[in-house]
């Protein structure tokens, strides 16, 4: 994977950006890796966080569970001065078109029409639930300010509420970038369709006792 590239292209001139790679062994440490540094910066919303944290998971599952390749990247970065969290999981697998195509009743779908398809919910190759990208871009929807998913010849890109697929060079695999607003509190439950607590899940698992109990 050119992750020179990445930087160039989804991260100029960002300094300190958190590069993770990770396989199904690691996936879980280097999740909770980045979201606990995400933590770290204050300024950022407890209810994005709650559910950030549950998309985040679900993309970087997606990898394992999907791209039939072994390893998938995780880069983060928090800018102070916009409010904003740069986001990119990627991997070289089999990308979304070619996964979707092993569920009988999208086999005959266009790649362009894949990347529309796998942001709606309940839409799957049969590995997994169809629910990870769906509530993604119910997040983006809400406190987006960009989403892209670049997978073979395609981009889906979502901008001031408005998408469009474009073909734009070739990425083997799947690439998903995202620029979120972190200074405005949202209801986690909403982004999740109020399928799971999200909020209890990240409080849980991220919130110390002493600060959970500030909280309330």
């Amino acid at each position: 994977m050119d992750v020179a590239f990445i930087l160039d292209k989804y991260f100029k001139g960002a300094e300190n950006v958190s590069i993770d790679v990770f396989d199904s062994q690691t996936l879980n440490a280097v999740y909770r890796d980045v979201v606990k540094a995400m933590t770290s910066h204050f300024e950022i919303e407890v209810s994005v966080l709650q559910a950030l944290s549950y998309c985040l998971y679900e993309m970087m599952d997606n990898v394992h569970i999907h791209s039939g390749k072994p390893l998938g990247t995780a880069m983060t970065h928090y800018d102070d001065s916009q409010k904003m969290l740069r986001i990119l999981i990627a991997d070289d697998g089999k990308g979304i078109r070619a996964s979707l195509a092993e569920n009988e009743r999208y086999k005959d779908v266009s790649e362009a029409e894949a990347l529309r398809l796998c942001l709606q919910d309940s839409i799957t190759d049969g590995k997994g639930m169809g629910f990870g990208l769906y509530t993604t871009s119910r997040l983006v929807d809400s406190i987006g300010k960009e989403f892209i998913l670049h997978s073979g010849g395609h981009k889906l890109i979502i901008e001031d509420g408005t998408t469009t697929v474009i073909e734009n060079g070739f990425w083997q695999g799947t690439l998903i970038y995202m620029e979120i607003g972190t200074g405005e509190e949202i209801d986690p439950s909403q982004i999740v369709d109020h399928r799971t607590d999200v909020a209890e899940e990240y409080n849980e698992a991220f919130v110390e006792t002493e600060e959970l109990e500030s909280l309330w």
